[in-house]
């Protein structure tokens, strides 16, 4: 009979968990939402169907013309901003814009979507410049855009939700991507814990792979790494590693999610739900690969990953 007990004891947690998810906050029609990256990806998407859910949804996009198209499939409740997350002015000046955008009802969510991918590559082959390439965007852009908009949230006692990714977990590739997504977790864990007295919560999204124009043409990216490969570094590891290790990144791209819904629902729900969740891991490889596969011991991981690539020519 004990052994039914940690059962049961479980079902209740779960059945607890659903019944409280499926509370939603009040008055969604009268709360803004700031996303960063709006240009495609998630952040269109998001922006597109939090309107529809009819918030009140702040976009920001890069280019005029992604901010344009954006305008044009959204409803007037919309309203778009051009953003440089690694320009400290340039933020600056979106919030003042949306201090204007709220008033004294303060902003409700803030979504830091904005990001890149690549440079991506094996880290001897990469430089300095490469590195601090996507940290500009990924991690300080992100914590920058936030330190600009918490009084703003503050003020409606809201939300704060950082996409990181599964590789802010498991690292398989070198490059300043794994580094700003393990950052972006340690920076949300904080976060999350200093603003808690406040009411305000704060969410982390952990993507698996989807099909993003964060991924479009890894053939292009990694030959721009590949053919600047300092001698020695060939020599070590040799051309027929260097191969395998090019066709693995690529792999990895083409065989992502396609259906990004997973990720905005994510968000939504984030950002709607009386009780948001720490964390939200979206699609079948975050849940049953990546995740399960970072609480292994690092030597399962690390033989696999020697597996998976031949031996390079001058390992011992």
């Amino acid at each position: 009979m004990w052994l039914f007990l940690p059962v049961l004891v479980a079902v209740l947690f779960l059945l607890r968990r659903w019944y409280l998810e499926r509370q939603m906050v009040e008055n969604l029609t009268e709360k803004y939402v700031f996303i960063t990256g709006c240009d495609s990806g998630f952040g269109n998407q998001l922006a597109r169907q939090l309107d529809a859910q009819g918030l009140r949804v702040l976009a920001s996009c890069l280019t005029p013309e992604a901010a344009e198209q954006l305008e044009k499939v959204t409803s007037d409740r919309l309203k778009t901003t051009l953003l440089d997350v690694t320009n400290t002015e340039n933020v600056a000046a979106a919030t003042e814009w949306v201090k204007t955008c709220v008033g004294n009802k303060g902003l409700w969510g803030l979504v830091n979507n904005a990001g890149i991918g690549y440079p991506v590559g094996l880290n001897e082959c990469l430089r300095k410049e490469d590195f601090a390439k996507v940290l500009e965007v990924n991690l300080l852009g992100l914590i920058d855009v936030t330190l600009h908009m918490l009084p703003l949230v503050r003020r409606a006692r809201g939300r704060v939700v950082n996409l990181s990714s599964v590789l802010g977990r498991l690292a398989i590739s070198g490059g300043g991507y794994c580094l700003s997504k393990f950052a972006v977790e340690a920076f949300s864990d904080s976060l999350r814990r200093e603003l808690s007295p406040f009411g305000i919560r704060v969410s982390i999204i952990e993507p698996g792979g989807f099909a993003t124009n964060m991924l479009n043409n890894p053939e292009q990216h990694l030959q721009g790494v590949f053919s600047r490969i300092p001698p020695h570094v060939k020599e070590y590891y040799g051309q027929s590693y260097l191969d395998a290790y090019h066709k693995y990144i690529c792999y990895v791209g083409k065989f992502s999610n396609k259906n990004i819904c997973l990720v905005t629902n994510c968000i939504e729900h984030a950002l709607t739900s009386c009780y948001p969740r720490t964390r939200y891991s979206a699609g079948w490889d975050a849940k049953f690969l990546f995740l399960p596969a970072s609480y292994l011991p690092s030597a399962i991981i690390d033989y696999i990953f020697r597996i998976a690539l031949p031996k390079p020519a001058q390992a011992v």
